[in-house]
């Protein structure tokens, strides 16, 4: 019984952590195209006519 849990306790820790992981690249991708288009526009601002 106790293997029982100690395995799905791996699993979820280990599931966890791959989350973490995903989340964190997702989150660094997104800031590192925020940035790029952020500059295109800045950089093309005297062309925009409000």
């Amino acid at each position: 019984m106790e293997e029982k849990i100690y395995r799905s306790m791996s699993r979820i820790g280990s599931g966890g952590i791959a989350l973490g992981i995903i989340t964190l690249i997702c989150g660094v991708t997104v800031g590192i195209l925020s940035i790029v288009f952020g500059s295109k526009l800045l950089k093309e601002r005297s062309r925009i006519m409000f």
